[in-house]
């Protein structure tokens, strides 16, 4: 999934010579420690840091042969370093330094997450500012409800960003864990304190415990949260698609000069970028199901989650980052068509306000039973028949007993249903 459309910094993390090299720094930091420990020589240290390098082309000429990917990447860096390259990797697993570096390599692209969102929740406040009080139709079923303002819209999205960039960051925190405890996390070839010193200079916690690997419930909480981050930019996009209908047409993307929408019919403006959005979501949550089952693997690890990983991770960091920064672009340039939203409000001649009515009754002291049974046979008469409900309302034998033509007027102002809109803003800073 790492193609053109990918961010060059995403793409750069999950580059072969990103993570051979956050191994081979893992590696000198391990000789580091074990060297102020006595384990080897300490002027074997700056031999290693001055010489220690490799060659992606070699490290995959030697796996060839190998069949290994660490045992080949050691080989080629040892060819470079000379007789020091046999305190390389001392006491060592291969999944020390490959799960280590795979810890560093999900904070690095977790922060590009974070940031895209941080970028996300401030477009949508701007938007959400802008369109407080642009009033539309809310629908609930997708049936004509009561009204709101689009501005709500945008602020309930920036809350669920909000929630979504919590959740980011406690990924983060969950996935940025390294070990160096060995065969089977026993440290029988190596000291605890070589894991410490390590973990810490990568950035990283040491696992309390682990197996050959960390465990992989972390990874699978990770994908879960980009999977509901993908999920939240599919209910954006899934938004959007709708109010872009022809029938509706509240809001479209923004059309690009030259852009073509059919190579049949001229006419058209489709919401192709939501839609994409929508699709790859669907990818995103498939590859968390993927996560999910490397959770169990066989007494203290297999290897069935690896080749997994090398898709699902890359392929998911670098989807959502892609969809997020489509969803900026979305949001940015959003047509809206506050004409249209209240053509839309008037289209059920004032049945969105059959509540306000209702209340209005029970207020006189009728029961909600009854009066809903009063404003209901209105209103269905406006349904089927097409007859005036304002007016069926005003002229009822029964409601006219209890409202005054100016009271039912008043049930039908806008400006009730949107009188708390400033408190609710007020939660968000806008």
């Amino acid at each position: 999934m790492i193609n053109r459309y990918t961010n060059l910094e995403m793409k750069r993390i999950w580059t072969d010579e990103n993570e051979f090299q956050t191994m081979l720094d893992i590696e000198i930091r391990a000789c580091e420690i074990m060297a102020e420990l006595g384990k080897i020589p300490a002027e074997a240290v700056p031999v290693i840091k001055e010489r220690a390098k490799f060659s992606v082309d070699r490290i995959r000429e030697i796996e060839r042969e190998t069949r290994h990917d660490i045992l080949a990447f050691l080989q080629a860096v040892a060819e470079n370093v000379g007789d020091e390259a046999k305190y390389i990797h001392m006491g060592l697993t291969s999944s020390d330094v490959k799960d280590t570096a795979l810890g560093v390599l999900m904070k690095q692209a977790a922060d590009i997450i974070i940031a895209d969102l941080a970028k996300l929740r401030e477009v949508l406040a701007r938007r959400a500012a802008e369109h407080k009080y642009t009033v539309m139709i809310g629908r609930t079923h997708g049936i004509h409800a009561e009204p709101i303002t689009l501005g709500l819209k945008f602020a309930l999205w920036l809350d669920e960003t909000d929630r979504n960039i919590e959740r980011m960051r406690r990924a983060r925190e969950t996935v940025a864990v390294g070990k160096l405890s060995g065969a089977v996390g026993t440290y029988a070839m190596i000291d605890p304190q070589v894991e410490a010193y390590v973990c810490e200079k990568m950035g990283l916690k040491a696992a309390k415990l682990a197996t050959q690997v960390i465990q992989r419930d972390r990874h699978a909480e990770y994908l879960s949260t980009l999977a509901v981050i993908a999920s939240s930019l599919d209910k954006f996009a899934t938004e959007i698609r709708n109010l872009q209908r022809t029938d509706i047409r509240e809001a479209e993307e923004f059309f690009h000069p030259g852009q073509k929408g059919s190579s049949a019919m001229p006419h058209k403006r489709n919401p192709i970028t939501c839609e994409r959005i929508s699709g790859l979501a669907r990818v995103v949550r498939g590859n968390a199901q993927a996560a999910f089952e490397n959770v169990a693997l066989w007494h203290e690890r297999d290897i069935s989650h690896s080749s997994v990983e090398r898709v699902i991770l890359p392929d998911s960091t670098s989807l959502v980052d892609y969809m997020l920064r489509l969803m900026i672009d979305i949001i940015d340039k959003l047509l809206v068509y506050p004409e249209a939203m209240k053509a839309n409000m008037n289209k059920t001649g004032g049945l969105i306000f059959s509540q306000r009515v209702l209340l209005a009754i029970v207020d006189k002291g009728v029961s909600r039973e009854e009066a809903y049974r009063w404003v209901q046979r209105n209103a269905m008469a406006r349904w089927l028949e097409g007859a005036d409900f304002k007016t069926n309302v005003t002229n009822d034998p029964d409601i006219k007993k209890y409202l005054t033509p100016a009271e039912i007027e008043a049930c039908f102002d806008a400006s009730h249903h949107l009188r708390h809109i400033d408190t609710i803003m007020a939660r968000f800073g806008l």
